[in-house]
């Protein structure tokens, strides 16, 4: 495998969960010419003051993003968090990719990326996709399947109330630990070579039957699944205190988890990271506090 450890390496997002802990396994590969950009610089002064080049990025100032990415050669561009926003942000990013000469992008997409309008984010998603496609350039298009770590949102609500509110015929979904999802993006930056769409998975499908289990043990506290129609869940979610806009992505998820879209599994993590992904159960595990009975 070809590794890219000596090319100008840029990181969108860097200030975020998911950036900086790819920007952190770079490092610990040996990444000589990592470039980390964020729209606050301020925020990653410990990484400049390490000696990498920290650069401000801003999605929302288009015109400036070719400056932002001149001299990089390769680019993980993190899906933002500008839900509503993120076709025109991502559309503008790639385009100013192109114009910056970088060679390939490495994309943080979604599982089954699909222009439905009821498929929650993944519309965005499936736009971004389109552009790299279009532009020309090298890319890898990594779906990233749910994170295991969203589980604190709805965890602490199922343990307090002893109840976990699921879809109707929930075929299990394959959670990947976002660390996991980082370090594979982070080895895709530094090794893909070839074009390719890859979903990026945890090591088995989890069904919310199997995430009670994981709660109760983790809590001490019975918890049972309770299977509703889609309007109920999202209006339990957001009752719960679930923004609308990510309660209305978290049920596309749910909906897709029904279909079957949700159940791949892949070794896409061990291909890139070198590591085998974490179990879904291990990953909770390492939040124990937030599932402790109140």
């Amino acid at each position: 495998m070809s590794t890219f450890a000596n090319a100008p390496l840029l990181v969108t997002g860097a200030s975020g969960q998911f950036g900086r802990a790819a920007v952190e396994a770079l490092l610990a590969r040996g990444a000589t010419q990592i470039i980390a950009g964020t729209r606050n610089p301020a925020k990653l002064a410990d990484l400049a003051a390490k000696g990498l080049d920290v650069r401000q990025v801003d999605f929302d100032d288009p015109a400036s993003l070719p400056a932002a990415f001149a001299g990089v050669e390769r680019l993980l561009l993190v899906s933002t968090d500008g839900i509503g926003k993120r076709i025109a942000q991502q559309t503008a990013a790639v385009e100013a990719a192109k114009t910056a000469g970088v060679k390939h992008i490495v994309y943080t997409s979604a599982p089954a990326a699909r222009p439905n309008p009821d498929a929650g984010l993944n519309p965005e998603h499936f736009w971004t996709e389109a552009a790299i496609f279009a532009s020309g350039l090298g890319f890898t298009i990594l779906r990233n399947h749910m994170y295991a770590e969203n589980t604190l949102m709805d965890g602490p609500q199922a343990i307090a109330s002893g109840q976990l509110f699921g879809l109707i015929g929930d075929r299990g979904t394959s959670y990947v630990a976002r660390t996991d999802a980082a370090r594979a993006a982070a080895g895709a930056l530094l090794s893909a070579e070839t074009s390719t769409v890859e979903d990026v998975t945890g090591p088995a499908p989890v069904t919310n039957a199997e995430r009670a289990k994981v709660l109760s043990a983790l809590s001490g506290r019975p918890v049972s699944v309770i299977a509703v129609e889609p309007s109920a869940l999202k209006a339990g979610m957001v009752a719960g205190g679930v923004p609308e806009g990510m309660a209305a992505a978290l049920l596309a998820f749910q909906r897709d988890a029904v279909t079957g879209h949700h159940g791949v599994v892949t070794d896409v993590v061990e291909h890139y990271s070198g590591q085998k992904p974490k179990a879904f159960a291990d990953v909770l595990a390492d939040h124990r506090a937030a599932f402790a009975a109140r």
